[in-house]
């Protein structure tokens, strides 16, 4: 008699608000669904919720960037438009902080400021999709953000993707030619470190993402908004390997979107650079200079996509971004330390999950344990991924189903950002409870 277990909140309270709601398959719940049940369900019962749906910093924002913005809207910047271009000193400093902490030489002209990486990978969807009429479609390395596929749903622009699951290492390039082969690809997505599996693309397999794109004349995607999280090496200092992983390393054709979100804890402000490599930024595709101009890809993103957008980004955050990325540059500001309170987070979460009878879905990166940080991926026995996040409603832990991330596997994304120090002991509580039952 399942109904009869006793749980922290009562299943008579989490079913009826998702039936309000109108969810009618809970493995597909978004993420703002999930949040509106979990508060519902917290006011409802008086439980507190261990929320890990969201994934917002749960960090105060870097006080390098709230100094520098403060001080420019003091200056009274504010009264006036931003260049489309982006603020040249921002400009400098991203293209300096892109060889510092990738080794990779971008020219600062290649370097545009974005409303946060979400804007920058809208216009490069559009950019990307409108430069050959023959490549009209894109593909996702998945697990990825669900969000990006939605964008393509808004610009109604075709989409392909897999579950990087079972193609890791060497059965990647036969993958991916199954799909480049067919010649109607136009950009390769992902995130490194991945959203939201957090697995990490080894240097081989950047290598085989690059080469393919020189091969397919396709452009590389790379998302890094989690940029050096990958907590099991150091890649904090300035200008000295091991750097950030990319693959810009072994292709010209890639635009890489770096976010102050998460890094820099400055979600807020929506502030990031998108830094196209300098081939790419001054390429002509005949398809783009016939209807714009005959600019250049790098200019049709800039002046024509974004100028469609939002007319520039927020002067005063690309003041407080310039700063932040030049302190770091500078070895001033170490923006690692910071964040790595989230691997240490996912630490203490997995050990209580899996000590009470859960696994971790994306468990390696091919012969290496999957690093610690801001999202991990858990399952549980047999469980759908439905089953399992609706019945840990009940036990007021809230998280995402990994079908909405484009994943084929059971389970659920997990973040670490809003964890506070007394949840470990009410998770461990709830989750013996949840062994018992279960």
């Amino acid at each position: 008699m399942k109904m009869m277990k006793e749980t922290p909140i009562k299943k008579e309270i989490v079913d009826k608000l998702i039936a309000q709601l109108g969810i009618q398959d809970f493995s597909k719940a978004t993420i703002r669904e999930v949040k509106q049940v979990a508060a519902m369900a917290e006011k409802e019962s008086g439980v507190e919720f261990i929320k890990m749906e969201m994934g917002i910093p749960g960090l105060p924002a870097a006080q390098v960037g709230v100094d520098a913005q403060v001080k420019a809207l003091q200056s009274g910047i504010a009264h006036s438009y931003p260049d489309i271009q982006g603020y040249p000193e921002l400009k400098k400093q991203a293209s300096r902080f892109v060889k510092a902490f990738i080794n990779v030489d971008i020219a600062p002209e290649a370097c545009v400021p974005v409303s946060g990486s979400m804007q920058g990978t809208f216009a490069s969807f559009l950019t990307c999709s409108q430069a050959d009429k023959q490549k009209d479609t894109v593909l996702f390395i998945d697990p990825g953000f669900p969000v990006q596929k939605m964008q393509l749903q808004v610009q109604g622009v075709k989409y392909e993707t897999f579950d990087v699951y079972d193609f890791r290492g060497d059965k990647l390039r036969p993958k991916l030619e199954s799909y480049l082969s067919k010649g109607n690809i136009c950009t390769i997505v992902y995130s490194n470190p991945n959203n939201p599996a957090w697995i990490c693309m080894t240097e081989e397999e950047l290598k085989t993402i690059g080469e393919l794109a020189t091969q397919y004349d396709v452009i590389i995607m790379e998302d890094l908004a989690y940029f050096a999280m990958d907590f099991r090496q150091d890649l904090s200092k300035p200008f000295e390997a091991p750097y950030q992983p990319s693959v810009a390393h072994y292709t010209d054709n890639y635009i890489l979107l770096i976010s102050g979100s998460k890094a820099f804890s400055y979600a807020g402000e929506r502030i990031g650079v998108t830094c196209i490599s300098d081939k790419l930024f001054h390429r002509h595709y005949a398809d783009l200079s016939a209807r714009y101009e005959g600019l250049p890809f790098g200019l049709v993103f800039s002046t024509r996509m974004l100028y469609a957008l939002s007319s520039g980004t927020s002067h005063s955050a690309q003041y407080a971004l310039a700063a932040m990325l030049k302190a770091a540059s500078d070895g001033e500001y170490n923006f690692r330390n910071e964040v790595k309170v989230y691997g240490e987070r996912a630490h203490k979460l997995k050990e209580i999950f899996q000590r009470h009878g859960f696994h971790i879905v994306y468990d390696r990166d091919l012969d290496k344990p999957i690093a610690d940080g801001f999202y991990f991926t858990i399952g549980y026995k047999q469980m759908t991924s439905g089953e399992l996040a609706k019945e840990l409603m009940y036990y007021g832990v809230s998280a995402i189903c990994l079908i909405t991330t484009g994943s084929h596997q059971e389970g659920l994304r997990v973040c670490t950002s809003f964890i506070e120090d007394h949840q470990y002991q009410q998770l461990d509580e709830r989750m013996s409870i949840f062994e018992k039952n279960n």
